[in-house]
């Protein structure tokens, strides 16, 4: 059996390969801070579908000076650091690793709502670095939440957008509980208790965190971002 393809066709495909290898690798920058573990398991299946095209990816944990245990041991630490993030105080964080002071095409800044704000080491990263690190710079968020996030898309947006990063929409992955049932258990889980075993709170309550089908979509969503990013860088580096 011969296959017979259009010749312009065959040109296109070509050119386009061609011009590929010729291309500076785009450079995808992701920050993120991870308290429990889900904004991390996000991060990493999201860096897994983009490294199905060739970009280059630098991954940074944010870490707090004093580091921070998961879960709090009990209902009043809980109480108190609901009420700490709330009121957006801020989590001094240590310093980034200079391959973050590089050149990057895009950024990707990941991390967990935490009442209804973004979290005290997000906050301080856009304080410390927002002047540099995101200044100017295309931001895509990724959240990480219960289900109440758009306070802290408004203000993370807000922010970034001081030192005048152009910020893409947001990735929002909600636990897949529903309320009241998802706010009780993280609230019992952050104390140090374990909801999804309790005999009648795990019928409503019967896993923490995010599914295995929302990593499998986040994958996806990374395999996604990288062929725009290199259809855009394309675009940008094309004649005319």
């Amino acid at each position: 059996m011969v296959f017979i393809f259009p010749i312009d066709r065959i040109v296109s495909r070509n050119i386009f390969f061609i011009t590929l290898e010729r291309m500076q690798k785009v450079r995808i920058l992701i920050l993120y801070y991870s308290l429990s573990g889900q904004s991390r398991g996000l991060v990493k299946s999201f860096s897994e579908g983009l490294k199905t095209f060739p970009v280059h990816v630098h991954i940074e944990q944010i870490k707090p000076q004093k580091p921070l245990i998961f879960p709090f041991k009990g209902i009043m630490p809980t109480l108190k650091m609901m009420l700490q993030t709330f009121l957006r105080v801020r989590i001094p964080i240590q310093p980034l690793s200079n391959q973050c002071f590089e050149t990057y095409d895009h950024v990707i800044l990941a991390g967990p709502t935490w009442s209804y704000n973004p979290s005290g080491p997000i906050l301080s990263l856009i304080d410390e670095y927002g002047s540099n690190v995101l200044a100017k710079a295309v931001v895509t968020p990724i959240i990480s939440c219960r289900g109440y996030y758009r306070l802290h898309d408004y203000l993370l947006r807000k922010q970034l957008l001081k030192h005048s990063s152009r910020v893409e929409p947001s990735l929002i992955y909600k636990h897949p509980i529903s309320e009241p049932w998802s706010t009780l258990g993280v609230f019992l889980k952050s104390a140090g208790y374990h909801p999804e075993r309790n005999g009648w709170l795990k019928k409503y309550y019967p896993r923490f965190g995010h599914s295995a089908e929302q990593f499998a979509t986040l994958t996806e969503a990374g395999a996604t971002y990288g062929a725009n990013c290199i259809s855009r860088k394309l675009t940008d580096s094309s004649p005319g």
